[in-house]
């Protein structure tokens, strides 16, 4: 683990920090907007899952507004026409979810911590996971929940901190296990979870999205 928290204080004292503050900083910017903005960023996680953040972010860019009232049928065949890989189960579940797009900001308000946000939006919202439910909340300024993505799987892997899981949808209890061994990993490097994403991610990929 020591070896992997030295590589993440090194690139604390390179210039990726910078891009990564202002990264950290757009995302809470972004939780500051309406609901509807907000809920834009919801599709965003849903149509990434077993896609990609590249495709994700040029799809929600694409549509925009879209997302917030296209009928479903249209909203698949603008999915498809983008190249995604699901575009009527993505649109399926961008349509369903609409129904809390309206106050998703002030209910995400109402619980105490972010693992409390993450079960709801895991309960409530058809097609999120643990993982994409997490994204979306650090991508809108909630800090306290990691993304476990194969990315960060292949990373904790590759430094023997977990073995690799036999399933490649992890339940609760591993998702919880995985995020534990996560957030010994921040506190000693002194930065939250979605932060220590961003870096993770960087070391893995070369690349700071979101």
């Amino acid at each position: 683990m020591q070896e992997l928290i030295n590589q993440i204080k090194q690139l604390q004292n390179s210039p990726i920090k910078q891009t990564i503050d202002q990264r950290v900083k757009e995302f809470t910017e972004l939780g500051m907007r309406n609901s509807n903005e907000i809920f834009k960023e919801l599709c965003f996680c849903l149509m990434t899952a077993n896609f990609s953040a590249e495709g994700g972010i040029r799809i929600q860019k694409e549509v925009n507004d879209g997302l917030l009232v296209l009928p479903e049928d249209l909203l698949a065949s603008k999915l498809k026409a983008l190249g995604h890989r699901f575009p009527n189960m993505r649109a399926n579940f961008i349509v369903t979810s609409r129904k809390i797009k309206d106050n998703i900001k002030e209910k995400l308000q109402e619980f105490s911590n972010d693992e409390e946000r993450r079960q709801w939006l895991v309960e409530n919202i058809k097609g999120l996971g643990y993982k994409e439910a997490s994204h979306f909340l650090r991508n809108i300024g909630y800090s306290n929940v990691a993304i476990i993505d194969f990315h960060i799987i292949d990373l904790l892997v590759k430094n023997n901190l977990i073995e690799q899981p036999k399933n490649k949808s992890l339940n609760g209890k591993k998702y919880a296990e995985i995020e534990n061994i996560l957030k010994e990993i921040s506190n000693k490097a002194g930065i939250n979870l979605g932060e220590l994403d961003l870096y993770l991610w960087y070391m893995e990929t070369g690349k700071v999205l979101k």
